[in-house]
């Protein structure tokens, strides 16, 4: 047994006896290396073991305290693993000081959720919504209540016409950004303590909603190449009263994979055989860098049960939030939640979005985006093979603007996250994408930022910090 487990198992059985009684706060990292005569990052990782494990819980800049679920009954915990029925999820406290710490000014954004503000061609959607807004009808704050601004429902009618798509605007309904829609679709189908099937590594946000929810999680594994285990969820179907699924089968955030239409048209069948249905995030399908949209699994559904979320966020209009869901048999519940939570998406936006889509020249700009965000990954990838080692997986994505590493098992994901944090360097650590807690040696990275020597650098940064003795725990 390595050092950081046998320490982890002595702090685990001081818990599980009572000596360390719930809610208290345990031993700061310098006092564990000096009791135990071990290294930080040994202490370190028995920490992030015992969260694992659901016997402390991390506050930021607190330190670890026994988490209220810890069992006293002389019982081993051991931690989940992928495809497993997890517990309550809690990652919400992760989440939020991994992205806290990347919020500060002068940060190398690699970890960030978003893309550079300086692609998008905010000046001439200005011109839409100052125009829009002119025209704004009075009676619009009545009428562009849910399900949302006919025109703008029009327009992404039409754009799903363009992809082969037959939509009706009355299964359309505006939100507030992807997110809300999302969150929508998921009250809409489950109650408190249902199981939902979601990625692993999977977005943050969609274990957010389920903690929020008081849901439960089943993590289905996501190949880099190929994408959702489509054998792994058949099996979690057969076994677990699954009551929805949470997937993005085109660039998936964190991996970039995306499902073949053939395995699209197998999930969207095997889901039919179950009834359940498919929240299907949606938001980066428009930035490919092949000649087509890759068809959404929403294309293959007949019996209304997909729900297809997409949003204007990723794409045009960072800060208006503006998105959108086609809920099919969902519709009315929907959007009878929209009325019940947030009424309605800001109606100007609505108006100018609405007006940019029909007179702008949208797919212009999506040709231009997707050009620079392409080139943006060819820089990343010329940098990864330069300066991190050669033992790094990595898939080169088709479209969006993230790229997945994995570094050998003994590479600490968190470690090398507050070390980068430390030299002005943010990324996404793996831990922030389970519900488990795990892939502990895997990382997210941003190349929708224009590439810069700055950006570069931090490249060359990470992989110094990657061969440094502090991420990889002592034997």
């Amino acid at each position: 047994m390595t050092r950081y487990r046998t320490l982890a198992q002595t702090m685990a059985d001081e818990i599980r006896s009572g000596s360390i009684p719930v809610g208290a706060r345990m031993p700061s990292l310098r006092h564990v290396m000096a009791q135990h005569d071990v290294s930080q990052a040994t202490a370190s990782r028995a920490y992030y073991l015992l969260e694992e494990w659901g016997l402390v819980r991390a506050q930021e800049r607190s330190g670890y305290y026994v988490a209220p679920g810890a069992r006293v009954d002389g019982q081993a915990a051991k931690p989940r693993e992928s495809a497993g029925l997890s517990g309550k999820v809690d990652i919400s406290d992760l989440v939020f000081s991994v992205l806290d710490a990347a919020k500060h000014p002068g940060i190398v954004p690699l970890g960030s959720a978003f893309p550079s503000p300086h692609l998008f061609p905010l000046e001439r959607l200005g011109k839409s919504l100052s125009h829009s807004v002119r025209l704004i009808d009075p009676w619009s704050t009545v009428v562009d209540l849910p399900p949302g601004n006919e025109h703008l429902r029009q327009q992404i009618a039409l754009r799903y016409m363009g992809m082969g798509i037959g939509q009706p605007i009355g299964e359309i309904v505006v939100t507030n950004g992807a997110l809300e829609a999302l969150n929508l679709c998921l009250m809409a189908v489950t109650r408190p303590g249902d199981v939902v099937a979601v990625e692993a590594p999977g977005f943050y946000a969609a274990l957010e909603a389920i903690e929020r929810l008081d849901l439960r999680a089943i993590e289905i594994p996501v190949d880099p190449v190929t994408g959702l285990d489509l054998e792994a969820l058949s099996n979690a179907l057969d076994t677990h009263p699954v009551r929805a699924c949470w997937f993005m089968t085109n660039f998936q955030n964190p991996t970039g994979a995306t499902l073949s239409l053939a395995r699209k048209k197998a999930l969207v069948e095997l889901l039919a055989k179950h009834q359940v249905p498919l929240i299907e995030d949606d938001v980066y399908g428009e930035l490919h860098f092949q000649p087509d949209y890759p068809l959404p699994a929403f294309a293959f559904d007949r019996e209304g049960l997909v729900m297809h979320c997409g949003s204007f966020s990723k794409t045009l209009a960072p800060g208006y939030r503006i998105g959108w869901v086609s809920a099919g048999r969902f519709t009315a519940r929907v959007q009878r939640l929209k009325l019940m939570t947030t009424l309605s998406a800001s109606i100007p936006a609505q108006a100018g979005i609405a007006d940019y889509l029909q007179h702008g020249g949208y797919d212009r700009h999506l040709r231009k985006l997707r050009g620079a965000l392409h080139r943006q990954l060819d820089a990343m990838d010329a940098a990864i093979r330069r300066w991190l080692p050669r033992d790094v997986v990595y898939a080169p994505p088709a479209g969006g603007y993230f790229v997945w590493l994995e570094f050998p098992e003994d590479i600490d994901a968190m470690a090398l996250h507050r070390l980068a944090i430390a030299r002005g360097i943010s990324l996404a650590p793996g831990p922030i994408f389970s519900a488990s807690r795990g892939f502990r040696n895997g990382i997210r990275l941003n190349y929708g930022h224009p590439w810069s020597p700055q950006i570069d650098d931090a490249i060359r940064v990470l992989g110094k910090l990657v061969a440094d003795t502090t991420v990889r725990p002592a034997a």
